[in-house]
């Protein structure tokens, strides 16, 4: 492991803590296996926060049942109100409604609006574009059942950690070439950018940490049903040919990370395509860490972060009225 920055010591705790308790890389298990690993997880994830109420709803999906998970604020505010779609990470492979359930509930409590949780299919049962499908269909849902739920449906933002960021990304370009219902904000979590080449942080960040380049290897040929499909830019939205009118963003990087350098990328290439950016870096840190609340002490903090970016961009401007 090759880092010009010392990680922080919750993130060498947590590195301690596996050591200890014998889990292995991501890549050396089945996806049965990485899946229950990753579940373990939540033990450290951020304290389960009461939120109004909690629905399981199934709609029709393009294979079958599509699951979402909406919740709605303790005190949700008179008239409509803007919802954030959250999608989970996991490398395509892993996590489900469950996972991050303790984000959601954070998200919908600290924004007091409602949250669209999407429990999209995985790989290597289901390939690109299958999880793309699903967040397409969940977008078009929501903006057909805006008035069901009290929903603007000009402020709906979306949002991601990691293979989430990377769906929320591609469904943000979507939505700004007409393919989807408009989306007014992203939040996007150390995304996946680019899997038609390997960035500098994948020879930069080759171990010790819950996800190096072999582990973004294995995630990505598990998605992929062939290297061109990583050309695509539903895959890869970093090789999009025009990111104009793009919803604005919040972005966070973390330096411990081979997805690192085309997050940045990404960045560099929303504010040259005049999309306005908040971009928060943290140079001491992991991939993964807002999976870890409990332990990792700036997890809070980007999460406050990313919330008053969304409520900074919904709020009425000062020459408004």
């Amino acid at each position: 492991m090759a880092h010009d920055v010392t990680l922080a010591d919750d993130d060498k705790v947590i590195l301690s803590l596996m050591a200890a308790n014998g889990i292995p890389p991501y890549e050396s298990m089945t996806p049965k296996q990485a899946r229950s690993a990753m579940a373990q997880f939540a033990a450290i994830a951020f304290p389960r926060m009461a939120v109004g109420s909690v629905e399981d709803l199934s709609i029709s999906g393009a294979d079958g049942i599509l699951k979402l998970r909406l919740y709605t604020p303790p005190a949700k505010p008179s008239g409509l109100t803007p919802a954030l779609i959250f999608l989970h990470g996991g490398g395509w492979m892993l996590g489900d409604l469950e996972s991050h359930d303790d984000i959601c509930r954070k998200f919908c409590v600290s924004l007091a609006m409602p949250v669209l949780a999407v429990d999209y299919r995985l790989a290597p049962e289901h390939r690109f574009p299958a999880a793309v499908e699903d967040v397409f269909t969940a977008v078009r849902w929501l903006s057909d059942n805006v008035e069901r739920f009290d929903i603007d449906r000009e402020k709906v933002a979306i949002g991601g950690d990691s293979a989430g960021g990377n769906l929320a990304a591609v469904a943000a370009i979507a939505a700004a070439r007409g393919m989807l219902p408009a989306l007014a904000y992203q939040i996007l979590f150390y995304p996946v950018t680019d899997l038609g080449r390997e960035s500098e942080g994948y020879a930069r960040v080759t171990s010790g940490v819950p996800v190096a380049a072999p582990t973004m290897r294995w995630f990505r040929d598990a998605y992929l049903g062939s290297r061109q499909d990583g050309e695509d830019w539903r895959a890869s939205p970093l090789r999009a040919d025009d990111l104009a009118g793009v919803a604005p963003a919040f972005v966070m990087t973390v330096q411990h990370d081979p997805l690192a350098e085309e997050s940045a990328a990404y960045v560099s290439r929303l504010m040259k395509a005049g999309v306005a950016v908040t971009h928060l870096h943290y140079s001491q840190h992991f991939h993964g860490i807002i999976n870890m609340g409990a332990m990792i002490r700036d997890a809070e903090a980007a999460m406050a972060s990313a919330v008053a970016a969304l409520l900074a961009h919904f709020r009425p401007s000062a020459s408004a009225g």
